[in-house]
């Protein structure tokens, strides 16, 4: 594996060491990031990946396509609309009955720039898509992440957030509580954007401190030539317009997936490190290091989480 001291020269075909009985979760891996990651891991053997994503016609595709390049890929669709705690919780029951181990969550899937709305629990529907439903996620999996830290000798498990250098067009206080439980239209959509992201750093912060037995980081993937932008609903017209026009300038995304996928294999992450392309740290914002806001994220999530799981119980 290379050492990294300022970028990492990072090629996933040699430096991914085998992974030969490790199972992977993915979620948006249909399409973009998510997908080209899935592809590299394949061509390393694992056990098992995990392909989270909504629908069950796109992530088909995508595993065809997947396995035009890699015959034998292990992958199996798991469906997962992370805008729903319901379809969360049934998600992790399917896959908790067929594996019982996960070496490498990949905490892929977002939304951007969208309408103002609101997710089906209530939440700003960026933040709790982005934030709140791989929060609810990691949770209901982390009895699994630890079993497999406590039975195979050696296991090296990981979670990736999925960050963005746009955390910096987060609202001056990083997090504005209030409006997390309201469509929040006095921000506009990319300050929306901005603020699950930011969740995304402070929230890998603290899982870090909450499971030292895992390493977790959040990355960056760089500026990557994907559709994303093309239905950004709450931009203005002229910018999805023009976004295919600046997909020229953009990395790709067989480029743009190496951060995510180094921080799953590479000796040189640090936990609860946030890393841009390729394995670059300390580029974050000072609020996105914040251990105070982190906690205070970590400590209102949880609160949620546990609130929604005993109206579940009837508590």
């Amino acid at each position: 594996m290379p050492s990294c001291g300022g970028s990492c020269a990072f090629d996933p075909k040699k430096d991914i060491p085998s992974l030969e009985g490790k199972v992977i979760l993915v979620t948006g891996g249909n399409v973009g990031l998510g997908k080209q990651a899935i592809l590299d891991f394949s061509q390393h053997h694992p056990q098992q990946i995990w392909l989270g994503a909504r629908s069950a016609d796109k992530a088909d595709e995508a595993i065809k396509e997947i396995r035009a390049e890699v015959p034998d890929a292990p992958v199996k669709f798991l469906q997962m609309d992370l805008s729903s705690f319901e379809s969360i919780k049934k998600a992790v029951v399917t896959f908790t009955a067929e594996s019982d181990r996960l070496d490498i969550l990949m905490l892929n899937a977002g939304i951007m720039g969208t309408a103002p709305g609101l997710t089906k629990e209530g939440y700003e529907i960026q933040f709790g898509t982005n934030h709140m439903g791989h929060a609810y996620l990691t949770k209901l999996l982390m009895p699994t992440m630890m079993k497999t830290v406590k039975e195979h000798s050696g296991a090296d498990v990981r979670v990736v957030c999925l960050s963005s250098v746009a955390h910096k067009q987060a609202p001056k206080t990083g997090i504005v509580f209030d409006s997390l439980k309201t469509e929040a239209t006095e921000m506009g959509a990319f300050e929306r954007y901005g603020q699950s992201k930011i969740a995304n750093m402070l929230y890998a912060r603290q899982l870090a401190k909450q499971y030292p037995d895992l390493t977790v980081s959040a990355v960056h993937p760089g500026v990557v030539r994907t559709n994303l932008a093309t239905r950004m609903s709450g931009m203005p017209a002229v910018v999805r317009y023009l976004s295919p026009l600046a997909n020229m300038f953009f990395t790709s995304v067989q480029e743009g997936a190496k951060n995510q996928l180094w921080a799953s294999v590479s000796k040189e992450v640090e936990s609860g490190e946030y890393y841009e392309p390729v394995g670059i740290k300390g580029k974050g914002t000072a609020l996105g290091r914040d251990g105070e806001l982190a906690e205070r994220l970590w400590e209102w999530t949880e609160g949620e989480l546990d609130g929604y799981e005993k109206r579940g119980r009837g508590d």
